[in-house]
Formats: structure tokens, C-alpha cells, sequence
């Protein structure tokens, strides 16, 4: 979009009030108890508004380097401005998947089935292009396909079809769609499929290292079985094809901080901005993104003990990219001044459940964060205690922007929320949280269903207080996760008051973003 054309449309946006100055933050608003009053639904649910009017405007979604999130991006500093903050962005290139036509998948033999593309199978970001027809084979060892000898003795030029998931203690801790792929590709699969472990179809993406060599489809785990059965009694012949592209495209991500607080221990904060291209994007990440904003807006007068940096990445969607080159491209002395990272990716999901990242790997299903990241999960557990609210874990395996803080290489600690993507809700949740059985958390998770309307109000408002409570929770003393480092003089709550750092409590393995983990 051109500069006097995104002008016009931002005039338009502000005439409906959508880009109206935020209210006056109180420089009192210094306590969870304070802050959690002023970040009101209201405010968030404004701010969600405006990135629908945003896609609306510019051809139905936000996807990184198009109109839609540039005209978000700039709502964001808009508001950050009028608040009294002096955001900056940092601005890259990146190479954009896109799908030229859509892709198929059939049965051959022993008989001749269509599946459903974007209900039995959906395209894997950064496929490549292909039109394969094979017999189907799995590894010949584990069935998750995460090392080169599950493949001994693989039929080459067939189909692979693998399992999502990763081994215990695989190295690096998350075994990637990628790794997948390159694994099958060495063993000579002509395509891969990979099916899932929990109740949907996978949403995932190679990563964006460029196109891969061989079309890569992810299936529900229904289709999954059904195939694998189907190969213990006789032959199976599949067709896949894709029709794929990548476009470099350029987009920012978004930031602002306190003027105040200690600059050498940072608590920082994040959300994505960007959608995917099949819709706005209201939930995944208008949420966290509205949320965050929200609570800065509130904080704009407040001095914390700490320096509290807020963050709006871009091309999430497409592989964490904008985090990822945000922390690369960090200097090792900044890397240090960064006490902790907080992530709120779908705080907002209709069939909602609260989850927490499961910073100490407590259910054995993802990996032990760095230190401290078991002192923020706990935190959110006692600010849900403390509420009357029950919460579990999901599993911590860099599946959103907190993925880059985490890697053994930077090692941030870091903790989070979610309130679920396309996991299907059990009864257990659906007695414990409300809500449906059965049905999935988000069931406009990447489609052109997440609007305005795709929230659960009650828990986006509920989620939008945790968040709240975290941010200044740690923005007053990061004692609890980095020690005297940390250490303020922020008042600690009257005998007998929660002070949000209990255990909590909760159990339960439930999907993340998918992203370029399996």
C-alpha cells in the first residue's frame, strides 16, 4: 500500500474512532490490583476492532508484509504515541509462502478416496512443489521419523507417512516438521505426510529456509490411523500435489518500553501481530497483541523497579521470523540486560481453556526452559489461585515467539499463556472450564472465520488480568527468577494476601502452535 493510500485509510479508520486516543493512564496504576482495573475488556476489545478493520481494509487479513499488518503495525505506534511512549520498529525482509492453486490429496488403491483439504490435510508452510504419485510407506523405525535410523530400510520413492511428535530427550529438544522432511528426503520419500497426535489436523510449516524439496502435507491423526491400518493388510497408492511459491516481502516488528526502570534488568513482553493469509486474525494473535497493548497504554505513566519492554512481532506465522531476527540480531550485552520473556499468543480462543506454559516441563511432553521459567509458570498459577480459576499446562516447546529467549544458545527464561488453537476440548475440560466437548478450542484456528467475533469474552478478560498481573508483577521485582539482580523495593503483599507466586495446579497435555515444530 502506498504511503498517501495508507494515509487515507487511517484518516478513515480514525473517523469511525477506532484510532481514538487511548484514555489517561494513572501513575498509580504500580499493583496488580491497580493495573488489572484500568486494562479493562473494553479497551482490549477496541483495539481488536481496529485490526479487523485493518483486514477488512486491505483484502481480509494481516499477513506479514501486506497491508493488513502494515496498517496494524501502524495503529499500534499510533496508540503507543498517544499514550506518551516513542515506539521504534525494526524492519526486515523475509521470504512469504504462498500457495499458486490448491493442493490435493487422494487415495489411489486399493481404493479411490478424496480427502478434504483444510479438513483431513492441509498444505505444510514452505512445501514444496510436486505432483507425486506413490506407494505409501512409514519409517521402519519409530514412527515419528526423528532420527536417519528409523529410515533403514525404507522403500525408496515412496510416500513417507509419519507421526508428529518427538522422542524423549532428542536433541535440541523438539523434533521439527523439517527435520522430518530432510530425514524422509535422505531416504529417498518422493513426499511426506505427516499426521497427528492429538485430535486435528496439523497446522505446520517447514520453516523459512526457502521451499523444501519435496510437497509436505499435514493430516489429521483420524487419517493418520486410518492410513497406517490400512498398510498392515495390503498396499496403499497415494497422489499428493502442490503448487507452491515464496515472495520477499518486507514488515517490522513494533516496540516500546518504559521510560523508567532498571535498564539493566529488562522485563519484556511480546505478541504477534501478523495473521495468516486465510483470514483477520482477531484471535490468532489479534488477542495477545490487543492485550498487551492494552496494559501498555495503562502503564505509560508508571515507573516500574524495572524497565518493562513491550514487543509486536511480525512473521509469526511464518516461522517465528520476526523474533528470531530480533534476538540474532541482538548484542550479547542486551541479550544479558533481559531478566525474562513473557508471551501471550491466543489469549482469547471461544471454546477456551487457561493454559500455561509448562516452564519445568512438569508433564514430560515438551522441554525444562531456563532457569527461572518453572518461578513464571508458578506466578501464574497463584494469580489463577488467587482468583478462584483453574489452569494446566501446555507443553513448552517453542512453538511461538518465546521459542527464540528459549534456545539453549540465548537462554531468557521465559512463560506465557494460551487458551488453545485447533486441540480438541475433553469433557475433563469442558466440566472444569465450561464450554463443549469435542469441539476444538479455536474452530476458526487459521481460517477466515477468526473475526471480531471469534472470542470468548469471558476469557480473553480474565487472560487480559493474568497478563496484566505479570507484566507488573515482574516489572516491580524479578528477585523471585534472577535473584539480587532483580531485587526491588517493591512492596510485598499483607499477610495472608496471594501474592500470585503460588504452585498451582492442573494437569493435561494439549497442542500449541504449530509452527516449525512437531
Amino acid at each position: 500500500m502506498n504511503r498517501s493510500l495508507r494515509s487515507a485509510v487511517l484518516a478513515s479508520l480514525a473517523a469511525t474512532a477506532l484510532l481514538a486516543p487511548p484514555a489517561v493512564a494513572d501513575s498509580t496504576n504500580n499493583s496488580s490490583q491497580k493495573l488489572r482495573a484500568a486494562v479493562t475488556l473494553e479497551g482490549v476489545r477496541r483495539h481488536q476492532a481496529a485490526f479487523q478493520a485493518a483486514a477488512d481494509t486491505a483484502g481480509g487479513n494481516r499477513f506479514a508484509g501486506t497491508a493488513g499488518h502494515d496498517l496494524s503495525a501502524q495503529y499500534v505506534v499510533d496508540q503507543l504515541t498517544a499514550a506518551g511512549y516513542t515506539p521504534t520498529t525494526q524492519e526486515f525482509t523475509y521470504p512469504a509462502f504462498f500457495e499458486r492453486t490448491p493442493s490435493q490429496l487422494q487415495q489411489l488403491s486399493p481404493s479411490a478416496t478424496t480427502y478434504t483439504n483444510g479438513v483431513e490435510f492441509r498444505i505444510m508452510s514452505y512445501s514444496g512443489s510436486g505432483d507425486v504419485s506413490a506407494p505409501l510407506a512409514t519409517p521402519t523405525g519409530d514412527a515419528r521419523g526423528c532420527y536417519a535410523s528409523d529410515y533403514a530400510g525404507f522403500p525408496a520413492a515412496s510416500i513417507a507417512l509419519v507421526q508428529r511428535g518427538t522422542p524423549a530427550g532428542f536433541p535440541g529438544g523438539s523434533c521439527t516438521f523439517r527435520i522430518k522432511h530432510d530425514l524422509a528426503r535422505n531416504a529417498g520419500a518422493t513426499a511426506v505426510l505427516v499426521y497427528n497426535n492429538v485430535p486435528g489436523v496439523v497446522n505446520g510449516t517447514l520453516g523459512a529456509t526457502g521451499l523444501s524439496e519435496l510437497p509436505a502435507l499435514g493430516l489429521t491423526d483420524t487419517l493418520g490411523a486410518s492410513l497406517r491400518n490400512q498398510l498392515a493388510s495390503s498396499s496403499v497408492v497415494m497422489r499428493v500435489r502442490t503448487d507452491t511459491g515464496a515472495e520477499t516481502l518486507t514488515t517490522r516488528n513494533v516496540f516500546a518500553e518504559t521510560a523508567g526502570g532498571d535498564p539493566n534488568n529488562v522485563v519484556m513482553t511480546g505478541a504477534h501481530l501478523d495473521s495468516v493469509t486465510a483470514g483477520p486474525g482477531v484471535n490468532d494473535n489479534g488477542s495477545g497483541s490487543a492485550a498487551i497493548l492494552e496494559t501498555a497504554i495503562q502503564m505509560a505513566k508508571v515507573t516500574p523497579r524495572n524497565k518493562v519492554r513491550f514487543a509486536w512481532w511480525s512473521a509469526e506465522e511464518s516461522g517465528l521470523i520476526g523474533a528470531n531476527h530480533y534476538v540474532n540480531n541482538l548484542p550479547q550485552a542486551e541479550r544479558d540486560k533481559i531478566a525474562l520473556y513473557l508471551n501471550f499468543d491466543m489469549v482469547g480462543s471461544p471454546n477456551f481453556v487457561r493454559f500455561v506454559y509448562d516452564g519445568d516441563n512438569s508433564t514430560g511432553t515438551g522441554s525444562v526452559g531456563p532457569a527461572g521459567s518453572d518461578v513464571i509458570e508458578r506466578v501464574f498459577y497463584g494469580y489463577f489461585e488467587s482468583q478462584g480459576l483453574a489452569a494446566e499446562p501446555t507443553p513448552f516447546n517453542g512453538r511461538s515467539d518465546y521459542g527464540p529467549f528459549i534456545a539453549p544458545s540465548v537462554g531468557i527464561p521465559a512463560g506465557g499463556l494460551f487458551t488453545g488453537a485447533e486441540g480438541v476440548k475433553t469433557a475433563a475440560q469442558a466440566a472444569k472450564y465450561g464450554g463443549t466437548a469435542g469441539v476444538a478450542f479455536d474452530p476458526c484456528y487459521h481460517a477466515a472465520c477468526d473475526t471480531y467475533a471469534n472470542v470468548n469474552l469471558t476469557g480473553l478478560d480474565q487472560m487480559s488480568d493474568a497478563i496484566a498481573h505479570a507484566i507488573i508483577t515482574f516489572g516491580q521485582s524479578t528477585e523471585l527468577v534472577n535473584g539480587v539482580r532483580g531485587k526491588g523495593n517493591h512492596k510485598r503483599p499483607a499477610q495472608g494476601e496471594n501474592d500470585g507466586t503460588g504452585t498451582g495446579g492442573g494437569g493435561g497435555l494439549h497442542d500449541e502452535h504449530d509452527h516449525d515444530e512437531a
